[in-house]
Protein backbone atom coordinates (compact mmCIF):
# COMPACT_ATOMS: atom_id res chain seq x y z
CA UNK A 1 0.00 0.00 0.00
CA UNK A 2 1.29 3.52 -0.93
CA UNK A 3 2.33 4.72 2.96
CA UNK A 4 2.95 8.14 2.58
CA UNK A 5 1.32 10.11 6.10
CA UNK A 6 -0.20 13.21 4.11
CA UNK A 7 -2.20 10.54 1.84
CA UNK A 8 -3.64 8.65 5.53
CA UNK A 9 -7.00 9.40 6.56
CA UNK A 10 -6.86 9.83 10.15
CA UNK A 11 -10.43 9.87 10.94
CA UNK A 12 -12.35 6.62 11.95
CA UNK A 13 -15.41 7.93 11.02
CA UNK A 14 -14.50 8.82 7.73
CA UNK A 15 -12.95 5.60 7.15
CA UNK A 16 -16.00 3.63 8.61
CA UNK A 17 -18.44 5.52 6.55
CA UNK A 18 -16.01 4.79 3.56
CA UNK A 19 -16.28 1.28 3.89
CA UNK A 20 -20.00 1.52 4.33
CA UNK A 21 -20.71 3.30 1.26
CA UNK A 22 -18.40 1.14 -0.70
CA UNK A 23 -19.05 -2.98 0.47
CA UNK A 24 -18.73 -4.90 -2.89
CA UNK A 25 -14.96 -4.83 -2.03
CA UNK A 26 -12.58 -8.06 -2.99
CA UNK A 27 -11.73 -10.75 -1.25
CA UNK A 28 -8.09 -11.96 -1.52
CA UNK A 29 -6.66 -15.08 -0.34
CA UNK A 30 -3.59 -17.24 -1.03
CA UNK A 31 -2.79 -20.88 -1.79
CA UNK A 32 -0.53 -21.97 -4.56
CA UNK A 33 -1.90 -19.15 -6.44
CA UNK A 34 -3.54 -15.88 -5.07
CA UNK A 35 -7.88 -16.23 -5.22
CA UNK A 36 -10.06 -13.37 -5.52
CA UNK A 37 -13.49 -12.50 -5.48
CA UNK A 38 -15.75 -9.43 -5.38
CA UNK A 39 -18.51 -9.77 -2.70
CA UNK A 40 -20.90 -7.77 -0.74
CA UNK A 41 -19.13 -7.23 2.63
CA UNK A 42 -20.56 -5.24 5.76
CA UNK A 43 -18.38 -4.28 8.95
CA UNK A 44 -20.00 -5.27 12.52
CA UNK A 45 -18.85 -4.65 15.96
CA UNK A 46 -19.63 -6.83 18.71
CA UNK A 47 -18.01 -8.23 22.31
CA UNK A 48 -15.04 -5.65 21.80
CA UNK A 49 -14.22 -7.46 18.24
CA UNK A 50 -14.81 -5.71 15.11
CA UNK A 51 -15.21 -8.14 12.05
CA UNK A 52 -16.26 -8.30 8.43
CA UNK A 53 -19.44 -10.53 7.63
CA UNK A 54 -20.52 -11.66 4.24
CA UNK A 55 -21.30 -14.99 2.05
CA UNK A 56 -19.68 -16.53 -0.90
CA UNK A 57 -20.42 -20.03 -3.55
CA UNK A 58 -19.13 -23.06 -1.66
CA UNK A 59 -16.59 -25.31 -3.29
CA UNK A 60 -14.92 -22.92 -5.34
CA UNK A 61 -11.55 -21.85 -5.54
CA UNK A 62 -11.20 -19.45 -2.96
CA UNK A 63 -13.43 -21.17 -0.86
CA UNK A 64 -11.15 -24.04 -0.38
CA UNK A 65 -7.76 -21.66 -0.03
CA UNK A 66 -9.39 -20.17 2.69
CA UNK A 67 -9.88 -23.54 3.84
CA UNK A 68 -5.83 -24.53 3.81
CA UNK A 69 -5.25 -21.01 4.57
CA UNK A 70 -7.58 -18.94 6.66
CA UNK A 71 -5.16 -15.27 6.12
CA UNK A 72 -7.75 -13.17 4.34
CA UNK A 73 -7.08 -9.46 2.83
CA UNK A 74 -10.04 -7.62 1.73
CA UNK A 75 -9.73 -4.28 0.10
CA UNK A 76 -12.27 -1.20 0.15
CA UNK A 77 -12.52 0.69 -3.03
CA UNK A 78 -13.90 3.99 -4.55
CA UNK A 79 -13.87 6.64 -7.24
CA UNK A 80 -10.62 7.26 -9.01
CA UNK A 81 -9.54 9.29 -11.21
CA UNK A 82 -6.39 10.46 -13.50
CA UNK A 83 -4.76 13.87 -12.53
CA UNK A 84 -2.78 15.73 -15.18
CA UNK A 85 0.34 17.39 -13.85
CA UNK A 86 -0.50 20.20 -16.50
CA UNK A 87 -2.96 21.53 -13.88
CA UNK A 88 0.07 21.76 -11.47
CA UNK A 89 1.81 25.39 -10.51
CA UNK A 90 4.31 23.59 -12.14
CA UNK A 91 3.49 21.69 -14.91
CA UNK A 92 7.04 20.21 -15.69
CA UNK A 93 6.59 17.07 -13.99
CA UNK A 94 5.18 13.19 -13.65
CA UNK A 95 1.08 13.30 -13.80
CA UNK A 96 -0.13 10.93 -10.91
CA UNK A 97 -3.93 9.08 -10.25
CA UNK A 98 -6.06 9.94 -7.62
CA UNK A 99 -8.14 7.45 -5.10
CA UNK A 100 -9.48 5.97 -2.01
CA UNK A 101 -8.88 2.71 -0.72
CA UNK A 102 -9.44 0.84 2.46
CA UNK A 103 -7.06 -2.50 2.69
CA UNK A 104 -8.18 -4.51 6.02
CA UNK A 105 -6.44 -7.67 6.97
CA UNK A 106 -6.95 -10.72 9.32
CA UNK A 107 -8.38 -14.46 9.82
CA UNK A 108 -11.66 -16.11 7.71
CA UNK A 109 -13.25 -18.31 9.72
CA UNK A 110 -16.89 -19.83 8.07
CA UNK A 111 -20.35 -19.37 10.10
CA UNK A 112 -22.95 -21.70 10.80
CA UNK A 113 -26.50 -21.66 8.65
CA UNK A 114 -28.44 -19.74 11.39
CA UNK A 115 -25.27 -16.83 10.56
CA UNK A 116 -25.89 -17.22 7.21
CA UNK A 117 -29.62 -16.57 7.66
CA UNK A 118 -28.61 -13.36 9.55
CA UNK A 119 -25.59 -12.30 6.65
CA UNK A 120 -28.42 -13.02 3.93
CA UNK A 121 -30.96 -11.34 5.68
CA UNK A 122 -28.96 -8.13 6.15
CA UNK A 123 -27.24 -7.71 2.93
CA UNK A 124 -30.83 -8.10 1.03
CA UNK A 125 -32.63 -5.63 3.16
CA UNK A 126 -29.56 -3.50 3.02
CA UNK A 127 -30.11 -3.22 -0.64
CA UNK A 128 -33.33 -3.21 -0.82
CA UNK A 129 -33.78 -0.08 0.92
CA UNK A 130 -34.48 -1.58 4.63
CA UNK A 131 -38.23 -2.30 2.69
CA UNK A 132 -39.61 -5.30 4.20
CA UNK A 133 -41.83 -5.88 1.73
CA UNK A 134 -39.50 -6.44 -1.16
CA UNK A 135 -40.44 -9.66 -2.80
CA UNK A 136 -36.84 -10.82 -2.79
CA UNK A 137 -35.51 -10.02 0.61
CA UNK A 138 -34.10 -12.92 2.47
CA UNK A 139 -37.45 -13.96 4.50
CA UNK A 140 -40.06 -13.47 1.90
CA UNK A 141 -38.52 -16.28 -0.49
CA UNK A 142 -40.47 -19.34 -0.91
CA UNK A 143 -38.76 -21.87 1.57
CA UNK A 144 -37.72 -24.18 -1.06
CA UNK A 145 -35.64 -21.97 -2.75
CA UNK A 146 -34.06 -20.47 0.15
CA UNK A 147 -32.93 -24.25 1.26
CA UNK A 148 -31.38 -24.83 -2.10
CA UNK A 149 -30.07 -21.34 -2.01
CA UNK A 150 -28.49 -21.61 1.68
CA UNK A 151 -26.54 -25.07 0.89
CA UNK A 152 -24.52 -23.49 -2.46
CA UNK A 153 -23.23 -20.49 -0.20
CA UNK A 154 -21.78 -20.33 2.74
CA UNK A 155 -20.88 -17.02 5.45
CA UNK A 156 -18.13 -15.83 6.85
CA UNK A 157 -16.31 -13.66 8.71
CA UNK A 158 -13.22 -11.73 9.27
CA UNK A 159 -11.60 -10.67 12.67
CA UNK A 160 -10.33 -7.61 11.50
CA UNK A 161 -6.55 -7.18 12.89
CA UNK A 162 -5.35 -4.59 10.61
CA UNK A 163 -6.52 -2.09 8.92
CA UNK A 164 -4.87 0.52 6.00
CA UNK A 165 -6.08 3.22 3.90
CA UNK A 166 -5.10 5.43 1.31
CA UNK A 167 -6.55 8.61 0.54
CA UNK A 168 -4.74 10.13 -1.86
CA UNK A 169 -6.36 13.14 -3.12
CA UNK A 170 -3.36 15.72 -3.94
CA UNK A 171 -3.13 16.90 -0.45
CA UNK A 172 0.51 17.48 -1.16
CA UNK A 173 0.36 20.72 -3.63
CA UNK A 174 0.06 24.23 -3.24
CA UNK A 175 -3.42 25.56 -2.83
CA UNK A 176 -3.00 26.76 -6.70
CA UNK A 177 -2.34 23.02 -8.26
CA UNK A 178 -5.10 22.09 -5.75
CA UNK A 179 -7.71 24.74 -6.83
CA UNK A 180 -6.82 23.72 -10.54
CA UNK A 181 -7.07 19.94 -10.05
CA UNK A 182 -10.91 20.04 -8.43
CA UNK A 183 -12.06 22.41 -11.59
CA UNK A 184 -10.57 20.16 -14.33
CA UNK A 185 -11.80 17.09 -12.39
CA UNK A 186 -15.60 18.61 -11.49
CA UNK A 187 -15.38 19.57 -15.71
CA UNK A 188 -14.98 15.57 -16.62
CA UNK A 189 -17.72 14.74 -14.31
CA UNK A 190 -18.72 11.08 -12.95
CA UNK A 191 -15.63 9.74 -10.65
CA UNK A 192 -13.60 12.35 -10.93
CA UNK A 193 -16.42 15.01 -10.11
CA UNK A 194 -16.32 12.53 -7.10
CA UNK A 195 -13.11 13.01 -6.63
CA UNK A 196 -13.06 17.00 -6.32
CA UNK A 197 -15.80 16.59 -4.12
CA UNK A 198 -13.51 14.42 -1.72
CA UNK A 199 -11.02 17.00 -1.83
CA UNK A 200 -13.53 20.36 -1.44
CA UNK A 201 -14.31 18.52 1.99
CA UNK A 202 -10.11 18.72 2.59
CA UNK A 203 -9.36 21.98 1.51
CA UNK A 204 -9.87 24.16 4.36
CA UNK A 205 -8.32 21.68 6.60
CA UNK A 206 -5.22 21.36 4.40
CA UNK A 207 -5.37 24.96 3.81
CA UNK A 208 -6.23 26.85 6.94
CA UNK A 209 -5.52 30.76 6.15
CA UNK A 210 -4.58 30.26 2.28
CA UNK A 211 -1.36 29.11 3.16
CA UNK A 212 1.02 27.04 1.26
CA UNK A 213 0.83 22.92 2.09
CA UNK A 214 2.73 22.22 5.61
CA UNK A 215 3.71 18.45 5.07
CA UNK A 216 4.59 18.75 8.90
CA UNK A 217 1.54 18.60 10.12
CA UNK A 218 0.70 14.97 8.65
CA UNK A 219 4.08 13.90 10.43
CA UNK A 220 2.90 13.74 14.17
Amino acid sequence: MYDLPYFKEKNDAAIREFIDSHPFAFLIGCGERPVATQVPVFIEEEAGRKVLRGHIMRNTDHHKVFLRNPEALVVFTGPHTYVSASWYSDPHQASTWNYMSVHVRGVIRFLDEAALAAVLRKTTLHFENHDGNSPTVFDNLPDEYRSRLMKAIVAFEVEIREMENVFKLSQNRDPESYENIKRELRKRGYEAAAIAEEMEKRTRDLFPDGSSWDPSRFLS
